[in-house]
């Protein structure tokens, strides 16, 4: 008998060869088979009940797209990588640590691009139509009733730039970086210190933004010097410290700007230097992460491990793997400070030896 092929790429095979298909829950669930497809592939085409009917007729019958399947201790095959890679280019940095580290194993990625959602419904479904061996989960913890089905379903899972006392993790500890920020800039002789960040989308949540300012104005408190930093709300964009920047060099000065990261702080240099104000010499930025944009401006910046912090979750995902009953395990990795011209002198950065690099900024609208 022919293997059957539904629209979206969900095959199966006919129940006379003992596998549940597609066809058997549509019957269960009361539905179309092309709503069940919608459900798994396209959530927003099915209404919030419908999917998780569908949802649940599957797991109740043990479906699975038809796919490699495999047995408990041969090869891992397939991992699943969800996170907001087109939307943070740092996340595409861990990814590609999570590449590499699978690489060697031979290990197929299946990598979906999604917000940083705590509900998303693609980690509902992604398990039912990838046939996946373990997920990594980056930028988000689910929820509570998101994590009680997808433990359910015995995947191991690993998250990434996330914690939580369900899951195995490994992040990079943001209140570390924001208290590096704060001490090199207190040595500076900064005082006075803006932090522009986008506000928080999820008040239940606390976000990578606040952990830094957290850390931050705690170096600057312990350090028993007087000190004001306030938070700027911006847009999370270049534009966004555009703005800012413009907003700020209306009146008073601070001593400093910090970033939530780089791509911010870089528009709040651009915006500075249209503005006629001198960077560091009237005002000091200082980003967080160390991307491309922060080598291009010059930017002092707290560095990430992200290709580290994939190899890591990729290899803590393989452990749980091949040991179920392994215990959950948390790894917290340290970032570090790269000093540019942003803050300090060529010469006190330690770039005496390139040529001063002259950042024109004109027209920006």
């Amino acid at each position: 008998m022919n293997e059957l092929e539904s629209q979206d790429g969900i095959v199966d095979v006919p129940a006379a060869l003992g596998s549940v298909t597609i066809y058997d829950v549509a019957a269960r669930a009361g539905v179309s088979i092309a709503t069940v497809s919608h459900a798994l592939n396209r959530p927003d085409l099915v209404s919030e009940p419908t999917r998780q009917r569908v949802l649940a007729t599957a797991d109740e019958l043990g479906f699975r797209a038809r796919g490699r399947s495999r047995r408990l201790g041969g090869p891992i095959k397939r991992v699943g990588a969800v996170g907001p890679f087109t939307r943070y280019p740092t996340y595409r940095q861990r990814l590609l640590g999570v590449i590499r580290a699978a690489a060697a194993d031979y290990i197929d990625i299946i990598t979906v691009d999604a917000s940083d959602d705590s509900d998303m419904p693609v980690l509902e479904t992604l398990p039912v139509r990838s046939r996946i061996d373990g997920l990594i989960i980056m930028g988000a913890e689910p929820s509570a009733e998101l994590a009680s089905n997808l433990i359910g379903r015995r995947i191991p899972i690993v998250l990434l730039d996330k914690c939580s006392s369900r899951f195995t993790s490994v992040i990079i500890d943001d209140e570390a970086g924001g208290a590096l920020a704060a001490k090199h800039l207190l040595s500076m002789g900064c005082r006075s210190v803006v932090f522009v960040s986008p506000p928080p989308v999820n008040n239940s949540l606390i976000t990578s933004g606040e952990l830094r300012l957290r850390g931050f104005t705690q170096a600057m408190t312990d350090a028993g010097l007087p000190h004001e930093t306030t938070w700027l709300r911006a847009e999370d964009a270049f534009e966004g410290g555009l703005e800012a920047a413009r907003e700020l060099a209306t009146g008073q000065l601070p001593d400093a700007v910090f970033g939530m990261h780089d791509v911010i702080a870089a528009g709040v240099m651009a915006g500075f230097i249209s503005c006629g104000v001198r960077v560091p010499e009237d005002v000091r930025v200082i980003g967080y992460d160390d991307v491309d944009v922060a080598k291009m401006f010059n930017l002092t910046t707290v560095q990430q491990p992200f290709m580290q912090s994939g190899v890591l979750a990729m290899d803590s995902l393989r452990s749980l793997i091949n040991d179920p009953e392994r215990p959950l395990s948390h790894v917290r990795l340290l970032p570090s400070l790269v000093t540019r011209t942003s803050t300090m002198s060529a010469q006190k950065a330690g770039l005496s030896d390139l040529p001063n690099r002259q950042i024109t900024i004109g027209n920006i609208d």
